[in-house]
């Protein structure tokens, strides 16, 4: 295809096809660090369907016992509502990252954008922007900050990043917003260095 699909029945044989070429890439490159890696689509029924949702809770729990690496994406080959609806589940990879760490009882969620975090304004345009980070609470002011600003790939910008963010803090999980360009990033993190923009979770009772 030299151009994106416009007709819901070609969007979805893509989606098929992008699959199989994905999980290629990752069992490759998991493969090199003896990892091994298992495939899991979803689409709203699989979270809004109790019984649903606790099968897919156990099979993550069971993958994870085994030290199997979940690869998670939206089952658009067959879900019509994740390719064409306006009133998405996950809209993007951002909430469906937030949902599955929930699923998943994450202890920490990183959201990788192509800006180094959660910015006073928009740094594409303001060489006076500064970085926030650390951000205990998801208020209007902080939401302000997000408009506008954030990643030129894919759907999701700065404002659905902040919106998972939120999801997942919400639920206990702390979340960092980090630059992808920088891998070091991950490694900052988890030693438990100052990387992005770090939203503290909400306490659980």
């Amino acid at each position: 295809m030299n151009t994106r699909p416009t007709s819901l029945r070609l969007k979805q044989a893509a989606a098929a096809v992008g699959q199989c070429s994905i999980m290629r890439l990752y069992d490759k490159f998991f493969n090199e660090y003896g990892k091994t890696i298992a495939q899991i689509l979803l689409n709203d029924e699989d979270i809004k369907v109790e019984e649903k949702k606790k099968n897919l809770i156990n099979t993550f729990d069971s993958l994870l016992d085994m030290d199997i690496i979940p690869i998670v994406n939206e089952n658009d080959s067959v879900s019509y509502t994740e390719i064409e609806s306006e009133d998405k589940l996950f809209g993007d990879n951002d909430m469906l990252s937030a949902v599955v760490a929930i699923l998943c009882k994450a202890q920490k969620l990183v959201i990788l954008s192509d800006i180094d975090g959660l910015y006073d304004k928009d740094p594409r345009f303001n060489k006076d922007a500064q970085l926030i980070n650390k951000i205990e609470s998801i208020d209007e002011k902080i939401q302000s900050f997000a408009a506008g600003a954030g990643s030129r790939r894919g759907t999701g910008g700065m404002v659905t990043k902040l919106k998972a963010t939120k999801l997942a803090t919400d639920q206990g999980i702390e979340t960092v917003i980090t630059n992808g360009k920088s891998p070091s990033s991950l490694y900052e993190i988890i030693k438990g260095e100052s990387s992005g923009t770090l939203f503290t979770a909400r306490n659980i009772i």
